[in-house]
Formats: C-alpha cells, sequence, structure tokens
C-alpha cells in the first residue's frame, strides 16, 4: 500500500477515535464522567450507578479503542509479528487493568477515588497506542541500522 493510502487509512482511524471520544457520553453508560468533571469529586459522594453496566460498557469501549488502534499499527508497520505482538500486550493490559478495574467497581470507597480515576481512564482513552507507536518505530529503526552494518 502507498505511504499516502496509509496516512489517509491513519487518520480516518483516529478520526474515529476521537469520536468515540467526543460521543462518550451517548454511546457509553458511565455516570462516573460527570462525576470526576467535577472539580470537587474527592468530597462529593460517589453516584449511583449499575456496576455490571458500568463495567461492560468500559470494557466495550476498550475493546473498540483497541481494535481501532492494532488497525492503526498494522497500517504503520506493515509486520505481522508486530501487530501479533501488539495484539498481546493489549489483551495482557485488558486483563490486569480489566480485573483492578472491577474490583475498584465493588469496593468503592473515598480513599479509592483516584485509582478508580486512573484506572477507567486507562481502560477508555487510548493511551497505550501513544507508548507502542513510538516503541515499534525505534525498534524498526534500530532493527535497519542492524541490518546495515552487517
Amino acid at each position: 500500500m502507498k505511504a499516502r493510502y496509509r496516512i489517509i487509512f491513519i487518520g480516518i482511524l483516529v478520526i474515529v477515535l476521537a469520536a468515540i471520544r467526543f460521543y462518550e457520553s451517548s454511546l457509553f453508560y458511565d455516570p462516573l464522567i460527570r462525576f470526576f468533571k467535577s472539580s470537587d469529586y474527592l468530597r462529593d459522594k460517589i453516584p449511583e450507578f449499575k456496576p455490571g453496566l458500568l463495567i461492560l460498557n468500559t470494557f466495550f469501549r476498550y475493546t473498540l479503542n483497541s481494535l481501532i488502534s492494532v488497525g492503526i499499527i498494522a497500517i504503520a508497520f506493515v509486520d505481522r509479528n508486530i501487530v501479533k505482538f501488539s495484539a498481546v500486550l493489549f489483551l495482557l493490559l485488558f486483563g490486569i487493568a480489566g480485573s483492578v478495574f472491577t474490583y475498584l467497581v465493588f469496593t468503592i470507597e473515598n480513599e479509592h477515588f483516584l485509582a478508580l480515576f486512573y484506572v477507567r481512564r486507562f481502560l477508555i482513552h487510548p493511551v497505550f497506542i501513544l507508548v507502542l507507536l513510538p516503541a515499534f518505530y525505534y525498534y524498526r529503526m534500530h532493527n535497519r541500522r542492524r541490518k546495515n552494518l552487517n
């Protein structure tokens, strides 16, 4: 695939990620969005919510963001091994962060607000791709340099 088409497809996928973020309130059940936007949430009482529905929607959003992120990586690097590795990393992160999030949702207390806030944020925003793209780029550049030296 030509570079300009790859850039266009990556741009479209980034716009889809932005649309998910922009329409998050109408697409997903998450009463914590409004709660954490308030400036004094550490002193407020957590709003009533349905834990199962919140967890399901958070995992659905993580899955959408992850699929789009793996798509961006696949288009950017066109390397099956990199795509498989990134998919495994996304699944591993899903298992770890998802377990912690589920635990925090069911045991929420005032002292856990910040932990819930950060774990939830890590799950609902595609921040992992911001780590993986430069890492894979560096990996590819390092391999090219090594091949040129041989």
